[in-house]
C-alpha cells in the first residue's frame, strides 16, 4: 500500500520525467525542411507530392537548391483531363518534364517577381508577371505565396502548367 510520502515521491518522479521529455523535445535542434518535404507536409499539395515521388524528383528537391516551385494545388490537378493523368502515369519522363516545368533553379520571393521570363528546371522559359500583389506564372495564378523551405520557396498555383512540346 502506498503511503502519502511514497505517493508524493512517485508523483514527483513522474512529473520530472514528463518535464524532461517536454524540454528535450523543445530544445532539440529542428532539421531544416526542404521544398520536397514542405510539399509533402502541405495537405493542399498531396497530389503534387505523390507525383514528385513517382517522377523520381524527391531527392532533387531535397538537394541544396535554391529552388522556386510553382506548386499546383490538388484542385489544379482535378482540372487535368483523366486521360492526360493516365498518360503521365505511364510515361515517367513526361511526368518529370511536366513537374520540372514548375521548378525554377533559383530563389524568387513574390515581392521580387518582375514581369520577365525565367528558365524552368526542364529548360523551357516561364513567363512571370506581377500586378500589385497579384503574381502569375504562365496561365497560373499564385494563390498562396512564399512558403519558405530550407532550400527554396514554394508558391501554390491554381493551374497545372504545360511545357512547350518538344
Amino acid at each position: 500500500m502506498l503511503t502519502s510520502k511514497s505517493f508524493a515521491l512517485a508523483r514527483r518522479a513522474a512529473l520530472c520525467a514528463a518535464l524532461t521529455v517536454l524540454v528535450s523535445a523543445c530544445a532539440g535542434p529542428q532539421k531544416p525542411v526542404s521544398v520536397a518535404d514542405t510539399i509533402a507536409k502541405t495537405p493542399s499539395l498531396s497530389t503534387l507530392s505523390g507525383l514528385i515521388t513517382s517522377a523520381g524528383l524527391t531527392a532533387d528537391l531535397q538537394s541544396a537548391g535554391p529552388f522556386t516551385v510553382f506548386a499546383p494545388n490538388n484542385e489544379a490537378f482535378k482540372a487535368v483531363k483523366p486521360a492526360t493523368m493516365e498518360d503521365l502515369a505511364k510515361h515517367p519522363a513526361k511526368l518529370k518534364d511536366l513537374l520540372s516545368y514548375h521548378v525554377v533553379p533559383s530563389l524568387t520571393l513574390a515581392k521580387d517577381v518582375k514581369n520577365s521570363s525565367v528558365k524552368a528546371l526542364n529548360g523551357d522559359p516561364l513567363a512571370l508577371s506581377k500586378a500589385g500583389d497579384f503574381v502569375t506564372v504562365e496561365n497560373a495564378a499564385v494563390v498562396q505565396a512564399d512558403l519558405l523551405a530550407a532550400n527554396g520557396v514554394i508558391h501554390i498555383v491554381d493551374t497545372v502548367m504545360t511545357p512547350v512540346k518538344k
